[in-house]
């Protein structure tokens, strides 16, 4: 069974985990080193840590199987983690809902994301999610010592009305 919920107190260790084995699952088609790997580790626990109000948890069976956060509390998802044990199994679809709900039920019109054009897993997955692709940025990464594009991609949310014969 799939439960969505609010990130707790202390769960820090375990939500970065999941987020350094997803993420080095979507650098898989960049490269990654031993350092970027040590960094990423430390970044996603010192996210965790601080911004745990912001993350969102999908679970299955009692057991955490990803996260989300929206680190401004904005339209903006600023990570969307699933770990790779159990992914397509309609674990991200649901948690995805469910940030978008929050999104729209906060007066956002539309949703964005970003992530590094080579992760074509992430990008099919929210393009079959209703998203497109609106920029494409090219920017130095110094872990790397190369260029890295990205993409940003977007939703909306809510219609635009202003339909003949709409309340308002």
């Amino acid at each position: 069974m799939i439960h969505i919920r609010n990130a707790r107190d202390g769960e820090a260790e375990l939500l970065s985990e999941i987020g350094l084995r997803a993420w080095q699952k979507a650098m898989a088609s960049i490269g990654e080193s031993d350092a970027m790997i040590d960094a990423a580790r430390s970044a996603f626990r010192n996210f965790v840590e601080n911004d745990w109000l912001t993350i969102t948890v999908v679970e299955q069976n009692g057991q955490v199987a990803g996260w989300a956060a929206r680190e401004g509390l904005d339209e903006t998802i600023s990570d969307f983690w699933i770990d790779p044990v159990f992914t397509r199994q309609g674990l991200g679809s649901a948690l995805l809902e469910r940030i978008e709900t929050e999104i729209a039920d906060q007066g956002f019109a539309k949703a964005a994301m970003q992530t590094h054009s080579g992760n074509s897993e992430a990008i099919g997955f929210f393009r079959k999610h209703g998203y497109s692709i609106h920029w494409l940025s090219v920017a130095y990464n110094p872990k790397l010592d190369r260029d890295v594009p990205s993409v940003g991609l977007t939703k909306h949310l809510v219609s635009d009305g202003g339909g003949y014969g709409q309340e308002f």
